[in-house]
């Protein structure tokens, strides 16, 4: 079993004159034997700090790291069964891809057959095998993390973890090298904890994602599950490309419905009736502050709506029109709010045409203002 549970772990960097910089708050989180976690969120967040101590490469200030059912805070990194991919790839120039591959095993004295085959067979996983006898320099840098994975395969660890391993790539490679790691876990069936700040590696990649701030982790949930009932502003805010549109103002309660009333003191707000799932969330807050969130594929350009809700449909002005091939990015703005709507790439907006929107709830939530949490 390659389970890793992390236990009220916290890491403090000391200060000069100060009680010391958190990175990792009491943070409580368990992988699961042959799970994809990927640990995600902005720089800063912690999450390279937690994935270097669980590699035993920073010292844990308090709490517990497990891993196979045996605690390895005293454990030294050689000694914790795992291995580790860098996002700069840390070959040594002097060697082959070969020599590179082999090295950690002619360290731990293995035979000479066993490293052969474990290196040619990580070699044709890869497809690296008429590679072998370049050295680092003779490869593009695609190539170079192929052979910092190469490297880490021929180990067998219990646990990979990954830091950032394709930040130093072009977009095109990223896209291909990361089909290659998911490839990878679905072939080896190994535990695989890879961080990233990139949420589209992340939902792309992960089985689970836990996505952090400020050395807290803020949920942990599978992709869609993060996408479609994110716990709070940030997650919602952080997963998704683009981001997910937030509106703050009142819910105020007009005839037989609830409705949703922008802050908007210079002009006429946005003013979006709210479904019943949405008002039943939200019976507490009547009359008092919120904020709107929806995605920008659930606002839609009304002219392809069929028989749009009047309640739900507001006049909106276009500040930048981004055709992006499938689709067009609009950046609309209410008078007090800039967002973006995701629209059929057929349709032809110029920077200060008005349009008519209409919002789909099916997609929405609302969240406390003072809390940040999604209302429930």
């Amino acid at each position: 079993m390659a389970r890793v549970v992390l236990e009220h772990l916290v890491k403090i960097f000391p200060e000069k004159g100060g009680p010391g910089v958190g990175a990792v708050k009491n943070i409580d989180l368990e992988v699961e034997d042959r799970e994809f976690m990927v640990l995600v969120g902005p720089s800063g967040c912690g999450k390279s700090t937690t994935l270097r101590m669980i590699a035993g490469l920073e010292e844990i200030t308090s709490g517990t790291v497990t891993i196979g059912g045996k605690v390895v805070n005293e454990v030294l990194p050689k000694d914790r069964d795992i291995a580790m991919v860098f996002q700069n790839y840390a070959l040594y120039p002097h060697m082959t891809v070969y020599e590179n591959m082999a090295f950690g095993l002619k360290l731990r004295k293995f035979p000479k057959t066993d490293i052969d085959a474990r290196v040619r067979e990580a070699a044709t996983m890869l497809g690296l095998e008429g590679y072998l006898a370049r050295k680092p320099k003779a490869l593009s840098g695609g190539q170079r993390q192929r052979v910092a994975l190469g490297r880490a395969i021929v180990r067998k660890p219990k646990v990979f973890l990954f830091d950032e391993p394709l930040s130093n790539l072009d977009a095109k490679m990223r896209v291909s090298t990361r089909t290659e790691i998911s490839k990878l876990h679905a072939r080896l069936g190994a535990t695989m904890i890879y961080v990233t700040h990139d949420q589209v590696e992340a939902m792309t990649m992960g089985d689970r994602i836990c996505v952090m701030k400020d050395g807290n982790i803020m949920q942990v949930a599978a992709p869609l599950e993060l996408y479609n009932h994110p716990d709070n502003l940030f997650v919602a805010g952080f997963i998704g490309s683009p981001p997910m549109n937030f509106f703050r103002g009142t819910l105020r309660r007009a005839a037989d419905h609830v409705s949703f009333v922008e802050d908007n003191p210079g002009g006429a707000p946005l003013t979006v009736a709210l479904d019943e799932a949405l008002a039943g969330k939200s019976s507490i807050y009547l009359d008092k502050p919120v904020v709107f969130g929806v995605r920008p594929e659930a606002i839609h350009d009304s002219l392809t709506v069929a028989s749009p809700d009047p309640g739900r449909t507001a006049e909106v002005k276009v500040e930048v029109a981004e055709p992006m091939g499938s689709e067009t990015l609009l950046y609309l703005d209410t008078g007090a709010t800039t967002f973006i709507a995701r629209v059929s790439p057929t349709d032809r907006f110029d920077a200060g045409q008005k349009v008519q929107v209409t919002f789909d709830l099916t997609h929405a939530h609302l969240f406390d203002p003072t809390t940040e949490l999604a209302l429930k």
